[in-house]
């Protein structure tokens, strides 16, 4: 495995469970007990989430794209 390599899985992996973590604290915040919210909050949270993620995606995808030589 090349040195490039085991650096990604490195950083990814932290990163990854720091997103993941993150996810789960904010799930803390659905109990009602505690904390008042309306649907369209919610909605807000996770149109948000869901978009940054498009993002990332996206940049991955980018990124592996074999461009093809152009010829006549």
């Amino acid at each position: 495995m090349s040195e490039k390599q085991e650096k990604f899985i490195k950083l990814a992996e932290q990163r990854t469970n720091k997103v993941l973590k993150s996810i789960e604290v904010l799930s803390h915040c659905s109990n009602t007990y505690t904390y008042e919210y309306t649907d369209e909050q919610v909605k807000k949270i996770f149109d948000a989430i869901e978009e940054e993620l498009k993002v990332a995606k996206s940049k991955f995808k980018n990124n592996n794209l074999v461009r093809k030589e152009f010829k006549l």
